[in-house]
């Protein structure tokens, strides 16, 4: 346990209170190549939003970065990271690399992001399909060797697989698991990994973060509670780590102190209708009406209309947005007006935008 690549005490107490942690996207040009502007842009956006770290290299990132002839996995994550050092913060911020693929290719990008000074690697387990739960088990020790490891449920109609409860109880005891962010979409599987965690015997160790885009204030307000061997176990999902996050996300930084005041407690009714805005304003931006073709050009279309982006290119020429996304697009930003943070965009920008 010595010799692992642990997060320093200030950054694993601060991901265990709970953080607002966005999924980084990708800055392109109309030739669609990287906009070096703007990619810094958005991490200082990040920053001054008052989130509490940033994941790069992951799915909001576009997967095409590690494609040959592109390449672009390594110059992103190292831009993200020369911005927030540049940043200097006074506050705790985690550097999240998002690591994906077989064995091989994983344990490559986790000594790329490491070697860059990012704090966790956050673990994805889609397009693995013929890998067994104990190969994936395995696979997770490797990466947990080389640095943190926040795990990944991906829910999935977008490439994830469903994992038993067994195999999150052993997932939760390896070494240097730090957190698990939990994106399946559906409750059941939620409820496996907390109660997987709550019945290990590393639970004090392990955050908890919904990447549930569909439920995320319900999943912030909500205290787990189980009977572990005679004891009753309680877990709250501390925070968030979220492509929904990637925009507006001074407002999330607000929304989730807030919740942090009235978490444990009586919880008013208001609060179900927020969810629900949350939840609309997420549909509009990820497109589940089509299977979430138009999730990251939804995003890009937000941030283009702040102007943080100049348009919303993506490595795939055919992901853009989809029949009537626009529109909704439009419904929910006149609907909910108080979820947005335009107006700290748009005092900002320039110095975001400044070489």
């Amino acid at each position: 346990m010595s010799g692992l690549n642990r997060l320093s005490s200030e950054k694993a107490q601060a991901l265990a209170e709970g953080l607002v942690i966005p999924a980084h996207p990708l800055a392109l040009d109309a030739n669609r190549k990287l906009d070096e502007r703007r990619q810094r842009a958005l991490t200082r956006y990040y920053a001054a939003s008052g989130a509490g770290g940033i994941a790069v290299g992951v799915h909001s990132t576009q997967f095409e970065i590690r494609d040959k002839g592109i390449d672009l996995y390594e110059p992103v994550l190292r831009l993200a990271a020369e911005e927030v050092e540049r940043a200097k913060l006074e506050r705790p911020f985690i550097m999240v690399a998002g690591v994906c693929g077989p064995t091989e290719q994983a344990v490559d990008e986790a000594h790329i992001a490491r070697n860059l000074g990012y704090d966790a690697a956050l673990l994805s387990m889609g397009g693995l399909s013929d890998l067994s739960e104990e190969d994936i088990l395995k696979r997770t020790e490797q990466i947990a060797s080389i640095m943190p490891v926040i795990g990944f449920y991906l829910q999935p109609s977008v490439g994830g697989k469903i994992f038993s409860f067994d195999f999150w109880r052993q997932f939760a005891e390896i070494p240097n698991i730090v957190a698990i962010k939990m994106a399946p979409f559906n409750r059941y599987q939620t409820i496996d990994v907390v109660r997987a965690v709550c019945y290990s015997s590393r639970r004090d160790d392990i955050s908890l973060y919904t990447g549930n885009d569909d439920n995320i204030i319900i999943d912030l307000l909500t205290t787990y509670r189980f009977h572990v061997d005679g004891q009753i176990v309680e877990k709250p999902i501390i925070g968030g780590l979220l492509g929904h996050w990637a925009v507006w996300t001074s407002k999330a930084v607000e929304l989730l102190e807030e919740i942090k005041q009235v978490r444990g407690g009586a919880i008013a009714p208001e609060w179900l209708i927020r969810n629900v805005e949350v939840t609309d304003s997420n549909a509009a931006f990820f497109d589940p009406a089509h299977q979430f073709h138009g999730c990251i050009p939804g995003i890009h279309e937000v941030l283009r209309r702040q102007g943080l982006l100049k348009g919303i290119w993506c490595l795939n020429p055919n992901e853009t947005l989809s029949p009537g996304q626009s529109e909704e697009i439009d419904r929910v930003c006149r609907d909910y007006p108080h979820l947005n943070d335009d107006d700290f965009v748009k005092e900002h920008l320039n110095d975001w935008l400044a070489e």
